[in-house]
């Protein structure tokens, strides 16, 4: 089918050109979402005439979301989710969750700004980007986390992985256990050191 471009869409073309694209794709999104009119002589002509009014409202769009952007880039969002001990999440945080939380914080974007490439299902920093308009996105992260304690120590740099609080305990248990270190060390399979001669 082809179609008239009512803004610039990326990977596609800018303002006004005629491009071809598949029927699904111009149906379920272009035309539903006001980004182009079938390419029909009406559809061009009336394009032609409402061209700068269009192109005044996109740069007035465009002048918002490059305000919007200066706020907004580089910022750090916490997403709360359960997840088991090797850090994979029940479920997954998806582009609508993202939006939410941005969204709390003031800002105002929907889940079709987000630019997840697929849903994120492991506890961590996660960078990603909100395209605000066409030509201006930004970058973000998101925090997934069991807590917002795990998310504070997440966002210092420490790693929050199954069994690293609890080997520190371990190995004092074990040594505690006996009375020299030459038998710890044969109780977790490691040679004993040899002791030196003065």
């Amino acid at each position: 089918m082809d179609v008239v471009l009512l803004e610039k869409v990326e990977k596609l073309g800018k303002m006004g050109d005629v491009v071809k694209v598949k029927d699904g794709f111009a149906r379920n999104f272009l035309l539903p979402r006001k980004k182009a009119l079938r390419a029909t002589k009406d559809n061009i002509a009336r394009f032609e005439q409402e061209r700068a009014v269009l192109e005044t409202k996109d740069e007035e769009r465009k002048i918002h979301a490059q305000g919007v952007a200066k706020t907004l880039d580089g910022q750090s969002y916490i997403v709360i989710r359960q997840a088991g001990d090797s850090g994979q999440l029940y479920g997954s945080v998806s582009p609508r969750d993202i939006a939410e939380a941005v969204n709390r914080a003031g800002f105002s974007i929907t889940r079709i700004d987000v630019q997840l490439p697929a849903p994120i299902k492991t506890l961590g920093l996660h960078s990603l980007q909100i395209v605000l308009h066409p030509e201006v996105k930004v970058s973000v992260t998101v925090n997934v986390a069991r807590s917002p304690e795990e998310a504070e120590r997440q966002a210092r740099g420490e790693v929050i992985a199954a069994g690293h609080e609890d080997e520190d305990e371990t190995e004092v248990e074990v040594e505690a256990l006996f009375e020299s270190s030459e038998a710890a060390a044969r109780a977790k399979g490691e040679e004993p050191e040899e002791a030196t001669e003065a």
